[in-house]
């Protein structure tokens, strides 16, 4: 880890230690610190603005995608093309339930199927004596990479232990679940998640599942909707519909606003912030290639961009994914080229300007940077390449870092 880590780690310890569990109404200015990532549980509770997977206070605070659509068609249309826009669904509505009649694994003693019965998303285990079946309710990620299964017993909610992934198309171990044999079916069929594991994965895999700081995935909308980021808009709509609203009024949440810092942790209440990993050691290994945001706040192109370095500056949270790797070559050339700018703004918020010193450029190539600068990394077991969003000089057989 970069030495700046135990800076950073000791102004977070300072900040949690002068400012204790407060109110959650603390204004953002006087609770949070600014420059410095931090920790998504205390973004939710102190800023004073939204957050993604924040609590509403009711449900009718959210109007829906429908009201959105009225006036930002063309961005409601590009967006419901992305991944995140269908990051949930019901079981039975999977696509990849229609498209599969069945899938099959064997682990040690037990045999999986994951199929349609009467309808219902079905995962049934066996072993030589006896076999359980568990309905599954909600199936989490669009499937380009994979899909994970949600069930519910006894009023708990479980993590199915298999899940499905694109590339095989065929089932394995779910990611961060053990690949040891399970000593029982129950424990074969799926893994008990905590509450605050539950509200966190529905937080970011759909939308409005929080009410009154209630856990209720019952009124959540599948994916994440225009109102998991710009948050509620029913009185955004209301003075639209009234032709009250007055330019620049904060009726709605606009998170191209934030500072740099602030920017990518909003990215990162779902991707993992900075702060989320050094402190939960979330996924210690190559497995933690899979949180960007983290992953980018150790690169020295973070460090040195003049603050001008986001999630946004690549990808547009309204359109899917790039593929295309020359498509981002024009980012990397605004400081890697012999006529960029000296001068870089301190923060999207403000014209005031500093200098910077000049990156160097680079004597391979100029297109195609991030084929060589951000390497896929592939984890062992998820059959799924991640581009490493540590931006670098990556050398063959270097030791991936952490």
């Amino acid at each position: 880890m970069q030495s700046s880590t135990f800076l950073r780690a000791a102004i977070l310890l300072i900040f949690l230690v002068v400012s204790g569990p407060g109110p959650s109404n603390v204004r953002a200015q006087q609770s949070v610190p600014s420059g410095i990532s931090l920790l998504t549980t205390l973004r939710v509770r102190d800023s004073a603005g939204w957050w993604p997977t924040k609590s509403i206070d009711t449900k009718d605070q959210f109007v829906g995608t429908a009201a959105c659509v009225r006036c930002h068609a063309a961005k409601a249309a590009s967006f419901d093309r992305a991944a995140m826009a269908h990051a949930a669904a019901r079981s039975d509505d999977s696509e990849l339930a229609r498209r599969h009649d069945a899938l099959e694994l064997q682990v040690g003693p037990y045999h999986y199927q994951l199929a349609s019965v009467d309808g219902k998303g079905t995962l049934k285990v066996s072993d030589s004596k006896a076999s359980v079946s568990v309905q599954l309710a909600w199936a989490f990620g669009v499937g380009r990479m994979g899909q994970t299964y949600i069930y519910v017993q006894n009023g708990s909610y479980y993590e199915g232990h298999v899940s499905f992934y694109a590339s095989p198309q065929a089932l394995d171990i779910t990611p961060g679940q053990t690949r040891a044999i399970p000593t029982s079916l129950e424990q074969a069929a799926g893994r008990r998640m905590s509450p605050d594991e539950a509200q966190y994965c529905f937080g970011c895999h759909t939308t409005g599942s929080m009410i009154k700081g209630q856990f209720d995935p019952s009124a959540a909308s599948l994916g994440v909707t225009c109102e998991q980021c710009h948050g509620p808009g029913a009185s955004h709509v209301a003075a639209e519909n009234a032709g009250t609203a007055q330019p620049g009024e904060s009726s709605i949440f606009n998170p191209a606003r934030l500072d740099h810092v602030e920017s990518v942790d909003f990215c990162g209440a779902c991707h993992r912030t900075w702060e989320d990993v050094l402190t939960l050691n979330a996924d210690a290994g190559i497995f933690n290639v899979r949180f960007a945001p983290y992953r980018l706040e150790n690169s020295k192109c973070w460090k040195k961009s003049g603050q001008r370095l986001t999630c946004t500056m690549c990808h547009d949270p309204h359109q899917p994914l790039t593929r295309d790797d020359s498509s981002y070559d024009p980012v990397c050339l605004q400081c890697h080229s012999s006529t960029a700018s000296q001068t870089a703004p301190t923060s999207p918020a403000t014209t005031k300007e500093r200098k910077v010193r000049r990156p160097a450029i680079c004597r391979v190539a100029t297109k195609n940077c991030v084929s060589c600068h951000m390497p896929k990394v592939e984890p062992l077991g998820l059959h799924s390449s991640f581009t490493d969003h540590w931006i670098r000089i990556a050398r063959e057989h270097e030791p991936y870092p952490e």
